[in-house]
């Protein structure tokens, strides 16, 4: 995932009280990088993914998702929410929330983009990173599962540098299960 989604793509102040503003909010950063060509259009193929099938997981996650014409290359978008928004799963709201936007015809990055961050989110120390994560840079690289890089003189100086080193090497332990049941509903 590692050009999948960056600082810009990140919002954890997200303000949205429904899914469609949710979704509004973090295309609204698709568009403005380029990476979403038409917002209308895109936010009508998000609505129509979702009246398929909710796309809210217990342990308050909300993965909107689609392909699109209007998708330029893989996006992935994150927010964080105070307040919760409904994607439909049986436990309520979510705070964490995910956009991911493949172009049409693009079933493999799709599913790739889906299937690797379902097994990430059922890593109880990734989510809860993300929840604690301090800034937007910070959110994206532990999304994007880098570690922090002390020898090239980068740290991070706080306990989110801890959990996202945490995470990082429990997430490579959880691919290995190969349980990705969230993304069966792709």
């Amino acid at each position: 995932m590692s050009d999948m989604i960056t600082a810009d793509l990140v919002d954890l102040d997200l303000s949205a009280d429904t899914k469609e503003a949710a979704a509004r909010a973090l295309a609204e950063r698709m568009v403005a990088l380029g990476r979403v060509t038409d917002l209308e259009g895109f936010l009508a193929d998000v609505a129509a993914r979702e009246a398929q099938m909710p796309t809210g997981l217990d342990g308050g996650i909300g993965i909107p998702h689609c392909r699109s014409e209007h998708v330029t290359e893989p996006t992935l978008a994150f927010g964080r929410s105070t307040a919760g928004v409904d994607f439909g799963a049986a436990d309520g709201p979510a705070d964490l929330i995910f956009l991911i936007a493949a172009p049409a015809g693009a079933d493999d990055a799709h599913l790739t983009i889906l299937s690797s961050l379902a097994r990430q989110l059922m890593n109880a120390e990734f989510t809860a990173a993300l929840r604690s994560a301090g800034d937007a840079a910070g959110a994206a690289a532990l999304i994007r599962g880098e570690e922090p890089a002390p020898a090239a003189g980068t740290t991070v100086g706080t306990a989110e540098g801890t959990a996202e080193g945490t995470a990082g090497d429990t997430t490579e332990e959880t691919r290995d299960t190969g349980a990705v049941s969230a993304a069966a509903s792709a």
